[in-house]
């Protein structure tokens, strides 16, 4: 029986734990006959011990996405374990202390900067650095947090957020006489390292993000969010570029 992803060669970035989407949508993607090349960014030793856990081991470059050295050689260094690129997973977000938990007001340029480069920027910046691997019908995929209102700490990284989005639909329309499509999820709240560094009640909010859902949601499933990431690496949406997909329960849909 052929998988969703039978022949299909993907770089994931951001994953940093058996809990995160990257690391969902990486073991998923291989049990759906893909190929993975992942991304680990100071924790090495962490990310090529999670790579043995999957399905197949997968090999593993560096890449911090602020540093034009790693950036400018990341296709020779994927192109070492993969001949092309069908699919590139951005699952890449940080800000600063400062810019989170409350202290909008008070957050200084230089963090709301870092923020920015490393969350939205970077988008742009590893598509660009890919771009000699992608082949025509490569499928960008970006995790996102619905940036259309703003949520309990998340302060600038919302802003961020925003901004990611906004990349994703000029990607979207530059890279389409390629042939390559750039999409976003937007997930609903889940139990991540990531999610740690927001401050605040999070069970509440994930209780009411619960209760809110048409569907409900499970803070503690990935899968969700990572199948949807699958779909639109698939061959199955080559008409959908520049769209921010939800995958939160239909959390977004309600006043």
């Amino acid at each position: 029986m052929s998988g969703l992803l039978d022949g299909k060669q993907l770089i994931v970035t951001g994953v940093i734990s058996e809990r995160s989407i990257a690391y969902t949508v990486a073991r998923l993607a291989q049990q759906q006959g893909a190929r993975i090349v992942l991304t680990a960014y100071g924790r090495r030793s962490l990310v090529d011990r999670l790579a043995r856990r999957l399905p197949a081991p997968a090999p593993v470059v560096d890449l911090d996405v602020t540093d034009e050295e790693q950036l400018s050689s990341l296709a020779d260094r994927v192109g070492a374990h993969l001949d092309g690129v069908d699919g590139v997973v951005h699952s890449i977000a940080h800000a600063p202390v400062s810019c989170l938990d409350g202290r909008f007001l008070d957050t200084p340029w230089t963090d709301v900067a870092t923020a920015v480069h490393t969350s939205t920027y970077s988008l742009k910046a590893l598509a660009v650095a890919a771009g000699p691997l992608l082949r025509p019908g490569a499928s960008l995929v970006a995790l996102d947090f619905d940036a259309a209102r703003t949520w309990p700490g998340y302060d600038w990284m919302g802003v961020a957020k925003a901004g990611l989005e906004a990349c994703g639909r000029y990607l979207a329309r530059d890279l389409g006489p390629r042939g390559v499509r750039v999409n976003l999820v937007a997930a609903g709240p889940l139990r991540t390292l990531a999610a740690r560094g927001i401050g605040g009640d999070g069970e509440a909010f994930e209780k009411q993000w619960d209760t809110d859902a048409p569907l409900g949601w499970d803070a503690g499933d990935a899968g969700p969010v990572a199948r949807t990431c699958l779909a639109l690496l698939s061959d199955w949406l080559p008409a959908t570029t520049g769209e921010i997909i939800h995958a939160d329960g239909g959390r977004h849909i309600v006043g």
